[in-house]
């Protein structure tokens, strides 16, 4: 390739830039640009005085031309050259101008296009930068290698955001997934609920109609008796206004249906309450859990020396051999305090139990004594849920997820399941100081973990 751009060069210099054939005879110019005699002289007929140069526009003095013998010889060599069949073969390879049929051999850095011998010396290229193909198409290689390093670093932070955005459409759909199982949870616990209003609503209509029924029964018999309390009282009347001999006839019957009246009892009816309430915030947990979760983290400063806190200081496991001598731990039992305290307004943190063991969760009061021999109880300022091996062996999931909500101002400490969105206990007390949530495992706990998370 190199070889034809080579000949081709040679052939466009070997050319006559106004007939455009191979030079005959040909004369140099004062400029130094060379020509067919026959082409010159008709360029310059009809023109006197100056002659301009049809490549350069130089000013000839005069008409006198001096011939180029070397060159002569030389296009009679290239002539011979172009006749041979593999320089045809190479001038077949080697794409032509459009315009002059001469092969390209420069490239325009302006117009950024391929241009033949014979384009350079027309009037609008003069001032243009051309080069060879070779030095140009080395420059525009190392050009397309730098964008290809450019590319390919803006490909692969395209890709991470893909990634990122597929992962989001994941996370996404996890979290609808999350949302309807949990929305139909509480469908088919409201629907529990609705079952049983039905059947109290159907009780308390069975109780009625029973009621209306004793009710009716003991409206006819008060009714009988006011009718013979009527005849009595008329016959008495009547007795009254007889002779003394006619009165005292049948006196007897008279007293005795007197001394026999009994007055029905009233029936009386208690109904019988019948109630059945959703569990304390059950509607509401999730906007309580919106308004008022904390992010919390562990102090690993005050945590017992068995305990191993995350990185991110989310999540504490016992260790199976003790640490070294902690002389801030918060007791001697094992337990940790979360950096972050509370001495007013209300605040919701959410603990997920993974494994089997025995935990204690809740908060204490800052003033707590530390590095003792107690363990946490309301006596010692600390309130806390227990959590136990069996109640962690029923969970399929291996997870438990409590809910612990602090209301200081009312002084209200309430815990929640938030596997069913249940409510578990609830402390009340008079706080007077700041409170610091609280957690512990037990030593024989050795595949518990708890961790802090954020429930969205």
């Amino acid at each position: 390739m190199a070889f034809a751009a080579s000949l081709a060069k040679l052939q466009a210099e070997a050319s006559c830039p106004i007939c455009l054939d191979h030079l005959r005879d040909p004369v140099t110019t004062e400029c130094g640009h060379n020509f067919c005699p026959s082409c010159i002289h008709q360029r310059w007929e009809g023109l006197q005085g100056t002659f301009p140069c049809p490549v350069c526009l130089h000013h000839c003095p005069d008409r006198s031309l001096k011939r180029n013998a070397q060159l002569c010889y030389m296009t009679e060599i290239v002539q011979q050259s172009s006749t041979s069949g593999s320089q045809r073969k190479l001038q077949e390879e080697i794409p032509l101008c459009g315009k002059h049929h001469e092969p390209l051999t420069l490239f325009c850095e302006k117009d950024l296009e391929l241009l033949c011998a014979q384009c350079k010396v027309s009037s609008k290229r003069q001032d243009q930068r051309l080069i060879p193909i070779e030095e140009a198409a080395a420059s525009h290689r190392r050009m397309l290698k730098r964008h290809i390093g450019a590319l390919t670093n803006h490909l692969e932070v395209a890709e991470t955001v893909y990634k990122r955005q597929v992962a989001n459409t994941w996370e996404v759909k996890r979290k609808m997934k999350k949302m309807m199982e949990e929305l139909d949870f509480e469908c088919e616990e409201l629907k529990f609920f609705l079952e049983i209003e039905d059947e109290i609503d159907n009780n308390l209509l069975i109780e009625e109609k029973g009621v209306e029924k004793q009710l009716i029964e003991n409206g006819r018999h008060i009714s009988n008796h006011m009718f013979r309390l009527s005849n009595l009282l008329s016959e008495i009347e009547d007795k009254c206004l007889q002779s003394d001999l006619d009165l005292l006839t049948g006196i007897e019957r008279i007293h005795n249906s007197y001394g026999n009246l009994e007055t029905p009892a009233v029936f009386s009816c208690e109904l019988k309450k019948e109630s059945y309430n959703l569990p304390p915030n059950y509607l509401g947990l999730h906007k309580m859990i919106r308004m008022f979760q904390v992010d919390l983290t562990l102090d690993p400063q005050i945590a017992h020396p068995s305990f191993n806190i995350s990185s991110d200081r989310k999540s504490v496991t016992y260790r199976t051999s003790d640490g070294l001598p902690n002389p801030h731990a918060l007791t001697s039992y094992p337990a940790v305090l979360s950096s972050e305290g509370f001495n007013a307004g209300r605040h919701f943190w959410v603990v997920n139990i993974k494994g089997i063991g025995e935990c204690l969760l809740g908060f204490c009061k800052e003033s707590i004594p530390r590095n003792t021999l107690i363990s946490p109880s309301p006596s010692n300022a600390c309130w806390q849920y227990q959590q136990k091996n069996e109640v962690f062996r029923l969970v399929c999931t291996g997870q438990h997820k409590i809910g612990v909500f602090l209301d200081y101002e009312l002084g209200e400490i309430s815990f929640y399941n938030l596997n069913n969105r249940s409510f578990l206990i609830g402390f009340s007390d008079i706080f007077t100081e700041k409170f610091m949530p609280y957690f512990s495992i037990a030593s024989s706990s050795e595949s518990l973990t708890i961790s802090i998370i954020r429930v969205e």
